[in-house]
């Protein structure tokens, strides 16, 4: 049985692509910063009859939780096939170039880049021991630099409204590149799941939590998408790609 490990999976699109690669036969862990809230989501799926999976308590954010985090999941299986990197803030809005304070892109920072960072650093021992390790990154359009170009791009005149956002989506995109250089042996996957109705927009949105996981699963699902590819159904859903 594959298993996979999703932060930031007790709700949104953590929760709903937990619930499809359960579906899917994966055994599933679940990384929740509250435990009460973890143990609802598990509750949850349980209750649909998705049994193989469990919680795994961990705040990104705290170098030492990551660390109890990978003790706790070494202890509880010798590998891991999948790590989903979902977990992510926007902060607080407007955001602009020449406003946006240092303590501003510090906080979004610390989640979106160092957060992941310091996940893949501790977990990436487990993943090695795969057959076919994958990483997965959540990001954004907003991260990309062509798009902030484009004044055709549907989300033009909003983008600089969310600056610090973007920079931290950038940020991730090229250490997600870099990762992929330095693990030839694994598949690499930035994702942008679209404008998603979730608590990270205020539940506005164009899609849903399982349109999203339904391209993450795709992603998980299908060997033949190369490496180091930034996946986007929102802005190209035929080329299903996003510029960088």
């Amino acid at each position: 049985m594959k298993k996979v490990f999703i932060t930031g999976a007790n709700k949104g699109i953590g929760f709903a692509t937990a619930r499809q690669l359960l579906q899917k036969g994966f055994y599933v862990y679940l990384g929740c910063r509250s435990e009460e809230r973890g143990i609802e989501a598990l509750e949850r799926l349980k209750s649909e009859g998705l049994i193989h999976c469990e919680v795994v308590f961990i705040d990104i954010t705290d170098d030492v939780s990551v660390k109890n985090a990978r003790i706790w999941l070494g202890k509880k299986t010798e590998r891991l096939d999948v790590l989903i990197n979902n977990v992510g803030i926007t902060g607080g809005i407007p955001q602009d170039a020449l406003n946006a304070t240092i303590s501003e892109f510090k906080k979004v920072l610390n989640t979106n880049l160092f957060g992941t960072l310091s996940v893949v650093q501790a977990f990436t021992n487990l993943l090695e021991k795969s057959e076919q390790p994958h990483i997965i990154n959540i990001s954004s359009s907003i991260g990309s630099l062509t798009l902030h170009g484009d004044r055709n791009w549907k989300y033009y005149d909003n983008a600089n409204l969310f600056m610090v956002y973007a920079v931290s989506k950038a940020a991730l995109n090229m250490y997600s590149i870099s990762l992929g250089n330095q693990l030839p042996k694994f598949r690499v996957h930035l994702i942008d799941p679209g404008f998603i109705k979730t608590d990270l927009t205020n539940n506005q949105g164009t899609g849903t939590p399982d349109e999203a996981a339904n391209t993450i699963v795709h992603t998980v699902l299908n060997k033949n998408i190369p490496t180091k590819k930034f996946i986007s159904e929102d802005h190209d859903p035929e080329k299903h790609e996003c510029p960088w």
